[in-house]
């Protein structure tokens, strides 16, 4: 079904709406300004059921966006998880990619957003791999964009905003018009920061290298889990500054993120990495991600929050 004809219910403000009646005023502030937060949420089909991916924290990370950008969401936590749990429900999807938005409505316009409506909606659909199925196995080409991540001191990288993604919009532009799958973004620095919208890891002699939150990268909740996944593996995981020529010498490098979950990277700026393909650490790493998501392992994480259907 395309975007065109899509049908389902999108929640807004406590309320179901058919999808293409879940619309904004033209001047509301968000169109104009980018004061918007959100997040990207997965729900995985397995045996068990239907679980969605560590919804609590991603709940928790878009009420924390929202407090950087003094945008009250007018509801608690617990009814934002549960209208989640039921949007999925009533579009009767097994499995989707969920987009939850709060931003700034319309009531006038001016930097100053503090007296515009907050907003929040919830949208679900079915959404394979962010990168194409094969990446997942035989990895994806990128190159180092020119378009730097923020500095720590003009927008705060910790907030999932819309506004931020500006940024990783004209980095991936221009990885597309140079042949690329994706692009690594350096930080202000000059050291590697992260993709377009993924989080990086590097591998070289087993040992996982993947840059400090300092380096104004996303506080990534796939980051997190993979760096979790990679410690219980016995693997020594480092969270540092990494130079760009690390990157051209690593034995393996691999993206995370909701959409991209676990992606190989085969080259560089045209270099190879290691063989080419998805690496032995990266294999074991992504291996177990899988098999917690798909319910072939014991979800010792507490990860997966199930639907009840």
């Amino acid at each position: 079904m395309s975007w065109d004809d899509k049908g389902g219910k999108i929640w807004m403000n406590g309320e179901f709406v058919d999808w293409k009646e879940a619309n904004i005023h033209v001047l509301s502030h968000v169109v104009h300004y980018g004061t918007s937060v959100f997040e990207g949420i997965r729900c995985y089909k397995n045996p068990n059921g239907s679980g969605i991916f560590r919804l609590e924290e991603h709940v928790d990370r878009l009420f924390d966006s929202a407090k950087i950008y003094r945008m009250e969401i007018p509801f608690e936590k617990e009814e934002i998880a549960n209208a989640i749990k039921e949007t999925i429900t009533l579009n009767k999807l097994e499995s989707c990619y969920i987009r939850p938005v709060t931003f700034r409505g319309y009531k006038e316009l001016g930097v100053n957003s503090l007296n515009c409506p907050v907003i929040t909606a919830i949208a679900v659909w079915e959404w394979g791999a962010y990168l194409g199925d094969e990446a997942l196995k035989k990895g994806v080409d990128i190159g180092v964009s020119s378009w730097r991540r923020l500095a720590p001191d003009t927008m705060p990288s910790m907030a999932k905003a819309g506004a931020n993604y500006m940024n990783s919009q004209l980095a991936k532009f221009e990885s597309i018009e140079n042949g690329f799958d994706e692009a690594i973004m350096l930080d202000y620095q000059g050291f590697i920061g992260e993709g377009s919208g993924e989080n990086i890891f590097l591998v070289k002699d087993d040992v996982i290298h993947t840059p400090a939150l300092s380096s104004s990268v996303l506080k990534g909740i796939t980051r997190d889990s993979i760096i979790s996944i990679a410690n219980d593996l016995g693997f020594k995981v480092k969270e540092e500054s990494i130079p760009r020529e690390m990157a051209y010498l690593a034995d393996e490098i691999f993206f995370t993120g909701t959409a991209a979950e676990v992606t190989p990277v085969r080259s560089v700026d045209r270099i190879t990495i290691g063989s080419g393909e998805r690496g032995p650490v990266t294999e074991k790493i992504q291996t177990e991600f899988f098999n917690i998501i798909k319910g072939k392992t014991e979800d010792k994480y507490n990860w997966l929050c199930y639907l009840d259907y």
